[in-house]
């Protein structure tokens, strides 16, 4: 989606313009009622809450769409959907969210408190993409080696053993080979 100005240029898309192509969420549909900031269990924690992160979006400047793309908000949004149940106008902000993030890492511009975070989600979707399934130990060991937080919680893990909470080999699925066209698919587009 290219806007053109009044020499018949295009400019560059905005962040705004993007997160609608790819998504279909038009942040232009939020008139800054505030039920999603008020909601939000981590508004509170966020350097800008969900509808601040909105109204950014429709201002289409690009000193706010950097702002948006380096902020911690977008990594501390937990994706629980409160927002979008509480919001008047059916906005999918945790998909919004979703999709920040991956431009935010795409332009390398992630915040640098959200490490652990990135690192997390990049053990979960690992284990995943290899094994077919969540395989813990294995998305725990990648997680800590990523983050070198190798000893907190070191003595969680035997007493999850104990209870069969935490399984030495991975279970995996049957056609693994699926789970890679889904993954090439996701990754290209």
């Amino acid at each position: 989606m290219h806007t053109e100005n009044h020499h018949g240029s295009h400019l560059p898309d905005t962040l705004g313009d993007n997160l609608q192509c790819h998504t279909g969420i038009s942040a232009s549909k939020c008139y800054q009622c505030g039920k999603c900031s008020a909601g939000c269990p981590l508004s509170s924690d966020m350097d800008y809450p969900p509808s601040m992160i909105m109204r950014m979006l429709q201002t289409k400047l690009p000193a706010h769409e950097e702002k948006i793309l380096k902020s911690l908000s977008i990594w501390l949004c937990l994706t629980c959907e409160t927002c979008y149940t509480r919001c008047p106008m059916e906005i999918d902000i945790p998909k919004a969210m979703d999709y920040l993030r991956t431009e935010s890492l795409k332009a390398h511009k992630a915040h640098k408190k959200a490490s652990d975070i990135i690192s997390f989600h990049r053990a979960f979707l690992d284990s995943v993409r290899y094994t077919g399934r969540l395989y813990e130990v294995g998305m725990i060991s990648d997680y800590k080696t990523r983050t070198l937080h190798l000893l907190q919680d070191v003595l969680l893990a035997p007493l999850l053993f104990v209870k069969g909470k935490l399984h030495l080999f991975p279970e995996l699925v049957k056609d693994r080979s699926i789970l890679k066209k889904i993954f090439r698919k996701t990754m290209n587009s």
